[in-house]
């Protein structure tokens, strides 16, 4: 375990793999950590051949406490603010940013508001662009599992700052000023090849994101939908999944490895 220090935070942080060439970048979801990937880095690692980086925001994991409240465009900042230093102070010069939920989101706003030629692909697992009212509804049930269920002591097993966690992700997407929120004009500005995958059972979200980048990006855009699968297809179809991981990064590795095309 190594720590980066963006911005003054110190944020936890993993390696496997090579730790040189083109790198995969990991963005947890909402309330996600480095250890809440589980042996996902390790077999993303294994089975591309790459180097991977997972790292847990501010206010996750074991990272520095975030302030609270968050607000209402944390994901932007985070994107337009906060990643570049990380992936200054991780020394990576060639990155595929691979994003869960929350973290797709913060991955995609990056690739389609900062020109950081660092950055070569993006793999978007659960994206949302926009909130959807069940989506918002399954929220609203965490709050309650949290607040009166076994939530709170099965986060803190993974957050040494478990209130911060859960309350600077719920409290923002309930805030009714959330509802109309959108980022789904970044989608515009992607220029870089992209997977996205989504469950066709996932409780916060439906294939109107998937559909929605599809059909603005400029981008070529990859779109696996694992069968039965939820939030978490990388846990719930891990092998399909990971499958579709190593056949987008190879086809990528193979891009960058012929280099750029004669004038």
């Amino acid at each position: 375990m190594e720590a980066l220090r963006p911005g003054g935070k110190r944020l936890e942080a993993r390696r496997w793999g090579p730790g040189d060439g083109l790198q995969i970048v990991m963005l947890h979801e909402g309330l996600g950590s480095v250890g809440l990937w589980r042996d996902t880095p390790e077999r993303l690692a294994e089975a591309t051949g790459l180097g991977v980086l997972a790292y847990s925001r501010a206010g996750y994991g074991r990272s520095d406490p975030a302030d609270l409240p968050r607000p209402l465009d944390y994901m932007t900042r985070e994107a337009t603010e906060v990643l570049p230093q990380v992936l200054d102070a991780a020394g990576i010069d060639r990155a595929i940013l691979m994003g869960h939920s929350d973290g797709a989101t913060i991955a995609a706003i990056h690739a389609g508001s900062v020109e950081d030629h660092r950055v070569r692909g993006l793999i978007l697992i659960a994206p949302h662009f926009f909130t959807e009212e069940m989506g918002l509804a399954e929220i609203a049930r965490a709050k309650e599992a949290y607040e009166t269920g076994d939530l709170r002591a099965r986060l803190a097993r993974h957050h040494d700052h478990p209130d911060i966690a859960f309350r600077g992700w719920n409290d923002a997407w309930l805030d009714p000023g959330f509802r109309d929120w959108s980022v789904a004009e970044v989608i515009d500005y992607l220029r870089i090849p992209i997977l996205a995958i989504q469950g066709t059972a996932d409780p916060y979200g439906t294939r109107a994101q998937i559909d929605e980048l599809a059909a603005r990006s400029y981008a070529p855009v990859d779109v696996v939908m694992p069968e039965g699968a939820g939030h978490a297809p990388h846990h719930d179809r891990a092998e399909e999944t990971l499958a579709a991981i190593t056949d987008f990064t190879r086809r990528l590795a193979r891009i960058e490895a012929a280099g750029p095309v004669p004038a």
